[in-house]
């Protein structure tokens, strides 16, 4: 597209008693940016027959039923492994993948092998810790989850 507008405008440029005729350098065309050969290609209306073949619409209900979020089932009792991410004090706080991370006191045994990065197994009691307070109407959360610390994990 951009191509012909160019070689037509050389021709318009000679005069109009002579007749336009393209030489050799004429028709090398100059090198054209990756955003020019792009627009190009995809300003041209693709033809009909190479349209996509549109899949039946699910619903939302059948793609959340199908998920596999759904299939985690009930997280209460599950045993995860976490990673240590932060520490404060005797406080270990744990990130093991989901909403919220848990925040679990340091042992008194083997306290030296709870550094941060460190990985530990965790029994899920509550993803969300919610709440209502003082007699409010709404939940409120603290942002964390509660979870039992079980130990390190052996990498062997």
């Amino acid at each position: 597209m951009f191509r012909n507008i160019i070689i037509k405008s050389n021709c318009l440029k000679i005069t109009k008693a002579f007749k336009c005729t393209i030489s050799p350098k004429d028709t090398e065309l100059p090198k054209v940016s990756g955003f020019a050969q792009a627009f190009e290609k995809f300003s041209e209306p693709t033809p009909p027959n190479t349209t996509p073949v549109s899949t039946p619409q699910k619903s939302f209900a059948t793609l959340l039923r199908n998920s596999k979020f759904m299939d985690l089932g009930d997280p209460e009792g599950k045993i995860v492994v976490g990673k240590i991410f932060h520490i404060v004090d005797n406080d270990l706080y744990i990130d093991f993948g989901w909403k919220f991370h848990c925040v679990c006191p340091r042992p008194t045994q083997n306290s030296d092998r709870y550094i941060r990065g460190a990985s530990v197994r965790l029994r899920i009691k509550e993803l969300e810790l919610s709440t209502k307070f003082l007699g409010s109407d709404k939940d409120l959360t603290i942002l964390e989850a509660d979870a039992v610390l079980l130990g390190l994990v052996d990498k062997k």
